[in-house]
């Protein structure tokens, strides 16, 4: 059958938590036996998510296809435990882009490009296609933003057509609005969720479903009114409160209804529910037996979205382990070789993620030396990890003035470079390597670790270990154990006689599940708790 849609938008305020919605969702309908997918439209003017400082809009999360899209990317792949493609990710600058080319091609004949119908067809035929291409019975797309923005009037004016295309039994929106509480009154207002759905309904979308962030339960009452004055069905008003976890978030869902509530909508047959391995992992975040003290090493910990996966993949091997993780977020600009042992002792592991550009590049370095020396677990990651060889070259081969070329493009003994084939093209993006790539394994931890030969993971990087450095480490314990099968640059480190000192170029969180961790992170925090 073709695709039925849901589309999930949000008013009152932002970060409502709208990706989360969704992506609880998408778990409930899977866990019901039909196939699903997810797709977010942001209304900003960039065509590359992956470009947008990560102190904006926190980390870009890359796709198996090699596509940085937004970080609700992720919540949506952890959830349903589907990979994405990089067609998920619809932004206002692709969609231009789009129509602009086929402007320049001359296929509007000479007609005037306008937002009705040119723009809402483009959005409307990603949708769709995603859909399709899918093979869901159930695509979930949420609009980014909020009703009211201009930016994302296109993106609601497409679905409102939209709806009346595919029919409107084959088509379901859910509003995600804020529900405050005011303390000092003891009272819970539903006035600016009136006004949402008023703003939502002046625009022709009449929402068959509000879903309510509250920091408190609502009452009966509460959301008879909703449903009154916002003329939806009642029963049709769900509670969606704060949680200690965000995989709580599902079982809360389901509680209140909203996958039943939307099936009906749908006119789907009914399913029985499996969510017991959720319930399970659920329960075993929120009952820990141990803690263990993580500090995590980087140059964007000011916004923490800016490393989500890594977090979460953290949570995920903790969940397997039963066990609590603090993690620290340290400055990577406020360390130094002087002062490292004063930042980092008392941790039971390190962790250093990706990033880019020259900041607080020695603050990784300094990190990566000082676990090596005073063998504590260090976990390296993509940037992490060509500054920890660049910390091996300095300390093991004594050659002190030892740099990638990213943070001193001028520096006499360049150890991570762009490969000479790469110099030369522009586009920073067809410079990189991108999206899931195989890497060959030799023997040692991380082969182990794995239990296979041959892996694939998800890579986002411009710069290479050259391999020069590969054998003069090697005699010092300090291996090379993964190459890329296509072009056999350096993939993978590990120290020699060292509780865990392990460096992967690739970006295993971006694979990591809360029902399947990935397995480094399991092993790095085996090795912190040991």
């Amino acid at each position: 059958m073709a695709a039925k849609y849901v589309f999930v938008t949000g008013g009152v305020v932002s970060s409502l938590g709208k990706g989360i919605t969704a992506a609880s969702l998408g778990r409930l309908l899977k866990a019901r036996g039909y196939k699903v997918s997810m797709q977010k439209c942001d209304p900003y003017y960039n065509v590359d998510p992956g470009l947008l400082s990560p102190l904006q809009h926190g980390e870009a999360f890359i796709t198996d296809d090699g596509v940085a899209a937004d970080l609700d990317l992720g919540h949506y792949e952890r959830f349903t435990d589907e990979n994405l493609r990089g067609e998920a990710s619809v932004t206002t600058g692709k969609v231009h882009k789009s129509i602009m080319e086929r402007e320049l091609r001359g296929e509007y004949k000479g007609g005037t490009v306008q937002v009705i119908p040119h723009v809402t067809n483009e959005i409307k035929d990603r949708i769709q296609k995603a859909a399709a291409n899918s093979g869901a019975d159930i695509a979930i797309i949420e609009i980014g933003g909020t009703v009211g923005d201009m930016e994302s009037a296109p993106y609601l004016e497409a679905i409102r057509q939209l709806k009346w295309e595919v029919g409107a039994h084959n088509t379901c929106f859910i509003h995600v609005t804020l529900l405050p509480y005011i303390s000092v009154a003891g009272e819970m207002k539903t006035k600016p969720t009136q006004h949402s759905v008023k703003a939502l309904r002046s625009i022709g979308i009449q929402p068959d479903v509000i879903v309510c962030r509250t920091e408190v339960p609502i009452t009966t009452e509460a959301k008879d009114k909703i449903a009154l004055f916002c003329n939806v069905k009642t029963g049709n008003v769900v509670q969606n409160a704060d949680a200690p976890t965000l995989y709580e978030v599902p079982l809360m869902l389901e509680k209140e209804g909203l996958a039943d509530i939307v099936c009906r909508e749908l006119e789907l047959q009914p399913a029985q529910v499996d969510l017991e391995d959720w319930k399970e992992l659920a329960q075993r975040y929120l009952t820990p037996t141990r803690t263990v003290k993580i500090a995590l090493v980087g140059k964007y910990v000011a916004l923490h979205d800016a490393y989500l996966s890594v977090a979460e993949a953290l949570t995920h091997a903790a969940i397997a382990h039963h066990v609590e993780v603090k993690l620290s977020w340290l400055n990577s600009e406020e360390i130094s070789m002087d002062n490292a042992e004063g930042q980092l002792q008392g941790y039971d592991g390190i962790i250093a993620p990706g990033g880019y550009g020259d900041r607080g590049a020695e603050g990784i370095v300094a990190a990566a030396s000082y676990a090596r020396a005073h063998h504590i677990p260090f976990f390296a990651i993509g940037y992490g990890m060509q500054l920890s060889v660049v910390a091996a070259v300095r300390d093991l081969l004594d050659i002190q003035d030892a740099n990638s070329t990213e943070v001193d493009p001028l520096t006499a003994h360049p150890v991570v470079r762009i490969p000479e084939e790469r110099v030369t093209v522009n586009d920073s993006r067809r410079a990189a390597r991108m999206g899931r790539q195989e890497i060959e394994l030799s023997d040692g931890i991380v082969k182990a670790i794995y239990g296979k030969d041959v892996i694939a993971e998800r890579h986002g990087n411009r710069y290479e270990v050259d391999t020069s450095v590969v054998a003069p480490l090697a005699e010092k314990g300090f291996v090379f154990s993964g190459v890329s099968v296509e072009d056999h640059f350096p993939e993978v480190f590990e120290m020699k006689d060292h509780p865990f000192y392990v460096g992967t170029i690739y970006h295993p969180e971006f694979i990591s599940r809360p029902n399947k961790p990935h397995p480094l992170f399991v092993a790095f925090l085996r090795a912190a708790l040991q």
